[in-house]
């Protein structure tokens, strides 16, 4: 089946920006200046997209600018321990986090220079199912044939992913342990360097998030999704478990304030992002994003049970 590419993601931004928000009401204490929205990743990942989309939403609802900036290194540590040493904790300061990253890099790293528990959670707006990308030309056709290739060839098959002991990480892990498959894991910094990776013969394959294989069309074959059901978006490709491995993982994006931040202004920001997720929502269903809006005590339960999910490979 023929994939259809996505419009340019220039005229999604411009699409969104054009949209009304109906917020909850603002304090009138806050925001008092702009908002400084930090993404520790490469501008052209899921995690910039999205910031960009917010970004004119934000100004709008908040009546003050919004600075989005990248940090990128590390798969997010950099930014996250800067954060944690010096953001003030009054809501002017908010940062993109993901998982497994934050829960998985503070095991592996006793120098990771953050915590897992050292920030306010706003909510988790959305979700990626894992892929395993290939090139369209690659002489992988099937899981069976990457795995087959892995085993009588150790380590000579490099997959590319974002960052280290991330979720693409961990799931490389994953995949190696049940498929025994051995593979020489790449880490880049950020899921924007992953296109020009796989189409260049960087590396043999990309394991990545469900957006990635959309983005990419034809350009790629996308050999296996990690999720409980085929996606929509992605109706050709098996799941893991289709294939006879229990596989089933993804990302998961949020953002977060200093520990600390006034309780008030963490709902009001919640509810600001809840917001643009439902007007959000048409544009990023169909580029492979799983809305989401997980917040409070839930949001602290998913950090357990993601330790849980991954604890094989969190704990070697």
């Amino acid at each position: 089946m023929t994939k259809t590419k996505l419009t340019p993601f220039a005229s999604l931004l411009g699409a969104v920006a054009g949209l009304a928000l109906a917020v909850p009401a603002v304090a009138q204490d806050f925001p008092s200046r702009a908002i400084e929205y930090i993404i520790p990743f490469n501008p052209g990942g899921e995690s910039d997209i999205t910031a960009r989309m917010q970004e004119p939403m934000m100004e709008e609802a908040l009546g003050v600018s919004v600075n989005v900036r990248h940090q990128p290194g590390g798969g997010g540590a950099v930014a996250w321990a800067e954060f944690q040493g010096n953001a003030e904790p009054d809501g002017h300061e908010i940062i993109g986090i993901n998982l497994p990253h934050i829960v998985g890099q503070p095991i592996q790293r006793t120098d990771a220079g953050y915590t897992t528990e050292g920030f306010d959670i706003i909510t988790w707006f959305h979700f990626t199912p894992h892929v395993l990308v290939v090139r369209a030309d690659s002489p992988f056709q099937s899981l069976d044939d990457l795995v087959n290739f892995a085993k009588e060839n150790p380590q000579s098959l490099t997959v590319g992913g974002s960052g280290t002991f991330s979720g693409n990480h961990l799931e490389t892990l994953r995949m190696e342990q049940l498929t025994e498959a051995d593979v020489t894991y790449i880490p880049f910094t950020g899921t924007g360097p992953l296109p020009a990776a796989i189409l260049g013969g960087h590396v043999g394959a990309v394991i990545s998030n469900s957006t990635l294989g959309v983005q990419m069309g034809d350009d790629v074959r996308v050999l296996a999704v990690a999720s409980e059901e085929r996606l929509d978006v992605l109706p050709d490709t098996p799941t893991f478990r289709e294939l006879g491995y229990d596989i089933v993982g993804g990302t998961y994006r949020g953002v977060a304030a200093p520990k600390g931040t006034p309780p008030e202004r963490i709902e009001m920001l919640a509810n600001l992002f809840t917001e643009m997720n439902t007007t959000m929502a048409e544009r990023q269903v169909p580029m492979g994003f799983q809305m989401t809006d997980i917040r409070g005590q839930a949001a602290i339960d998913l950090l357990a049970r993601l330790r849980d999910q991954y604890g094989d490979f969190l704990t070697q």
